[in-house]
């Protein structure tokens, strides 16, 4: 019983929806919806019947959101742009849906975004962005602009609770074709910071050190690695 609970727990680890490094699974397919997700992964599916053309998704890095939006990209046939003065994103807009990757880090011209919104609400087309924050964060200063992005659908997805973030990294091993220990999972979990990021960046540092060293992932080796994260002692 408890070999199949845990053969479960694993594969729905291996189907998280993680924008990751290592050849992880991005199909729809591969979408176990986590309570975090849920919403986004449900507007997702709705396409092309959103009831506003223009869709936000936030949250933290390594959330899933750039997972979601190339599931949606490959779904609506959507052109990726940047919107920059003269890169004519707004012509992108007017043939059909467009897609802009973290809107709020990649920076943009004020008066690109506004008319590449302005094509897509009189073509009929859709406009997915994804950012870290909130549209109402962002230093916009077009009042036209910030008018347009307040009536856009946004969707926040949080940061996983412990029993995704275990997840997450089961996943962030499998993605490497290591398999690893429920109980250091578990350690790992009970000692590292809350966040998608902090997870990949943990796996990463195991797997080099394992790798540098020819040994396999031991909690010892966690605990070094969670120190040299945070520069607490991580034993127990």
């Amino acid at each position: 019983m408890t070999e199949t609970l845990d053969r479960q727990k694993r594969q729905r680890a291996e189907q998280l929806p993680l924008a990751l490094t290592h050849d992880a699974a991005t199909g729809r397919d591969d979408l176990l919806v986590a309570p975090q997700l849920s919403a986004a992964v449900a507007m997702i599916d709705a396409w092309p019947a959103w009831r506003a053309p223009v869709v936000i998704l936030t949250g933290p890095a390594g959330c899933g959101k750039s997972h979601l939006a190339h599931i949606w990209q490959d779904k609506a046939g959507a052109t990726p742009i940047h919107p920059l003065a003269g890169a004519a994103a707004a012509t992108a807009a007017a043939a059909g849906p467009v897609l802009f990757e973290d809107a709020d880090r990649a920076g943009f011209d004020e008066n690109a975004l506004f008319h590449v919104i302005n094509s897509v609400r009189e073509n009929g087309h859709t406009f997915l962005m994804t950012a870290r924050l909130w549209p109402m964060s962002w230093p916009v200063t077009l009042p036209d602009l910030r008018s347009r992005l307040k009536a856009a659908t946004v969707i926040e997805i949080g940061e996983p609770d412990e029993d995704l973030l275990g997840q997450v990294i089961i996943k962030l091993f499998a993605d490497r074709q290591l398999h690893i220990d429920d109980r250091i999972v578990a350690y790992i979990v009970a000692r590292m910071e809350r966040s998608m990021e902090a997870a990949q960046g943990v796996v990463e540092q195991l797997d080099r050190l394992a790798l540098a060293r020819g040994t396999r992932i031991t909690r010892a080796l966690a605990a070094e690695v969670l120190q040299s994260f945070s520069g607490e002692t991580g034993g127990d």
